[in-house]
């Protein structure tokens, strides 16, 4: 404990090559950000703007790019910065800011895909009672469920790893998160450990329900033309947006957990962006081009425009 103390600041990972090639860094990144802005916002807009679109499926999916949003600017605009000024410094209370955003970020999207994922098996196998079981007060009670739980979720994580005393104040990282702040410690992480695997285990056991309801769904909707066209058209962007964001958790996980300096320095930062980079890009492209009411209100409002 006599090595123990507090930091005011941290310094993060500087990528590879950046004292030459930062300027173009710069312009890559400021291009994904705005590219992530741009969809994200225009998706939210046609959503809001067109009347046909105000159901609980649709509802969602501004809610999964509003996320996409929150998440993205939790980093790039400090990660902008740095690369601008060449600096890779973060106050230790902008560290704890950056990683509760990102990391709420990242569960709120888990739990959108699972609420999206409970509305399409209600909206197919139970087509009757789909507006008693998807009413606006159920809808309301889904977004409080996607957005607390993964503030509340990430505000403990933040906790426990504050009380311990930290030996390191060198970030293996492009941003902070939370383990890479309890690696620095000096002290047992025992209960960080164990915090962290219940929210790992939580996270995979509602990717495999999601996973076997959306095979029982497909298997289910064999039988009609008509299911297996909406089966298609709405269910499948769902899955696809799961598998990629599962993959991006699971590069995530395996950086934070077994990532060392044995690793390429290229794939560290491959496995540290995927999970910022490819989610709030991927989901407006799949779900603009993917469902057919979107896709035609979009070029609707281009044309419009």
């Amino acid at each position: 404990m006599d090595n123990s103390t507090y930091f005011a600041t941290y310094t993060l990972m500087q990528p590879e090559g950046s004292k030459l090639h930062r300027h173009v860094y710069f312009s890559c990144f400021l291009v994904l950000y705005s590219l992530i802005l741009l969809l994200n916002i225009w998706l939210c807009v046609v959503i809001v703007l067109e009347r046909a679109l105000h159901e609980p499926m649709y509802i969602f999916l501004c809610n999964l790019c509003i996320n996409g949003i929150f998440g993205a600017t939790g980093f790039y605009p400090k990660f902008l910065h740095d690369l601008i000024l060449d600096t890779y410094v973060i106050p230790s209370y902008m560290c704890a800011l950056q990683s509760f955003v990102i990391y709420s970020a990242v569960k709120c999207e888990y739990c959108t895909l699972a609420v999206m994922a409970y509305d399409r098996n209600v909206a197919i196998c139970k087509p009757l009672n789909y507006h008693s079981k998807m009413n606006r007060f159920i809808c309301v009670m889904f977004l409080v469920l996607c957005w607390t739980v993964p503030f509340v979720t990430t505000l403990i994580a933040l906790l426990l790893s504050n009380r311990l005393a930290l030996c390191r104040y060198h970030i293996e990282k492009l941003y902070c998160d939370n383990w890479s702040m309890v690696k620095l410690s000096c002290e047992s992480t025992v209960v960080n450990n164990i915090y962290g695997l219940l929210g790992i285990s939580f996270y995979f056991c509602i990717f495999t329900v999601v996973m076997v309801s959306y095979i029982k769904l497909a298997f289910a909707c064999k039988a009609s033309m008509e299911c297996r066209k909406k089966f298609w058209q709405t269910c499948v962007p769902h899955m696809l947006s799961l598998l990629n964001f599962s993959v991006a958790m699971l590069f995530d996980t395996l950086f934070n957990r077994y990532g060392s300096s044995n690793i390429p320095e290229s794939l560290r930062h491959f496995l540290a962006l995927e999970i910022i980079i490819v989610p709030p890009i991927f989901n407006p492209l799949i779900y603009g081009f993917k469902l057919t009411e979107v896709r035609k209100r979009i070029f609707k409002s281009r044309f419009k425009s």
